[in-house]
């Protein structure tokens, strides 16, 4: 059996290139699409070497870092990618690799993170923080998501498995594109981050510092709980933002490296959360470590942290619901870190590949069994 895997785009080792990354360890033997390749050396070791087969737009200017502004291009160009030759198609999709043109006698499974979110609900936020949500340059980025969400919901018929990352992104792709999904969690390394039994008298929260995440919003909670202790690890446009508005009580460290995350992570007393994730990978590592999480009570989130268990959630994202969720936190949860372990072990890369590898393989199984005969690329 010939197996193509196609990703979006290939820029950073991040979240969705682990799943990827974890997706050709099953099957070494595929072969490798995406819109743009410019992965570094170090972070192809994780993909077996391999180079994506890339589309005309791997040769458009500063593609490499200014990819986003070709996304009107995406759809033209993900469909020049002649995958013919090939029995099963995965697309690891949360913007357009899902859209690939496959044919009847071939199968095409979706590992969906999302359906393209700053096309669908999350278009007014996406413009809102991106600054493009007035004038002409606004209503021009409105045109390109409307055209977006058509050609989005249209190839959506070209997809014969839908798997979902969350139920979170299962009704998602229910809302969006009027099709069913089984969730599968990603793989998460909770071998990275072994557990500590032993919690210091400080807060931690970690991620990129962009809008959506909130760690701002976090950071003025703190901000006015001037007896708490509050660690900011990250780096991104909010970053001098955050710095700016960090009262004596929160510490702002920026980038570090992955030894020291982790050593936060099993030392902090617990991990504070306040975007709403499509999953939220994060949290499921502070708890391999035995720490609870202090979450957002929507999204991924709601999936992972298991409320009064492995942490506590608070219900608006605002300074006061975020001081009103500590204050529980502090007197009422009673921490388990044996508990909130086990927690995040169902979420391990060993359930996702044993969970995944069964799925594309019983649906194989069913698929090429009812193809005729004579259609089949390699019969039996």
């Amino acid at each position: 059996m010939r197996i193509a895997v196609i990703h979006d785009w290939l820029v950073t080792y991040a979240g969705a290139e682990r799943v990827l990354a974890e997706i050709i360890r099953i099957w070494p033997q595929a072969d490798l699409f995406s819109v743009i390749d410019f992965l570094s050396d170090e972070d192809r070791k994780n993909l077996l070497g391999k180079h994506a087969r890339t589309t005309f737009i791997q040769k458009l200017p500063r593609a490499a870092t200014r990819y986003q502004a070709y996304l009107p291009l995406m759809p033209l160009a993900i469909e020049q990618l002649d995958l013919s030759d090939y029995d099963l198609i995965i697309s690891s999709s949360h913007a357009v690799a899902k859209g690939v043109i496959v044919g009847p006698d071939q199968l095409h499974i979706c590992y969906c993170y999302t359906p393209i979110r700053y096309a669908w609900d999350l278009q007014n936020q996406y413009l809102s923080e991106t600054g493009m949500d007035k004038g002409l340059k606004g209503w021009l980025a409105r045109y390109v998501l409307f055209k977006m969400r058509g050609w989005d919901h249209r190839t959506a018929n070209r997809v014969d498995f839908f798997v979902a990352i969350s139920n979170y992104i299962g009704r998602r792709i229910e809302k969006a594109y009027r099709r069913n999904s089984i969730t599968i969690y990603p793989n998460v390394a909770v071998d990275d981050f072994p557990l500590v039994h032993e919690k210091e008298d400080f807060y931690v929260t970690a991620s990129r510092l962009v809008p959506y995440k909130k760690v701002d919003l976090i950071v003025r909670a703190f901000s006015k709980m001037r007896d708490k202790q509050l660690v900011v690890i990250g780096e991104g446009p909010q970053f001098e933002k955050v710095q700016r508005m960090a009262s004596p009580n929160v510490e702002v460290l920026g980038y570090q490296p992955f030894e020291v995350l982790k050593d936060y992570m099993q030392r902090a007393k617990a991990f504070v959360f306040a975007a709403e994730e499509d999953f939220g990978i994060a949290p499921v590592e502070a708890q391999a470590c035995g720490t609870p999480v202090i979450a957002f009570a929507k999204g991924g989130a709601l999936e992972t942290v298991v409320d009064g268990v492995t942490g506590v959630f608070f219900s608006e994202q605002t300074e006061a619901s975020i001081m009103a969720a500590v204050d529980r936190f502090e007197r009422e949860f009673q921490p388990d870190a044996d508990a909130i372990r086990r927690n995040a072990c169902i979420f391990s890369t060993e359930h996702f590949r044993s969970e995944f590898q069964a799925f594309v393989e019983q649906k194989c199984a069913e698929f090429f069994s009812s193809v005729e005969p004579g259609n089949r690329r390699n019969p039996a």
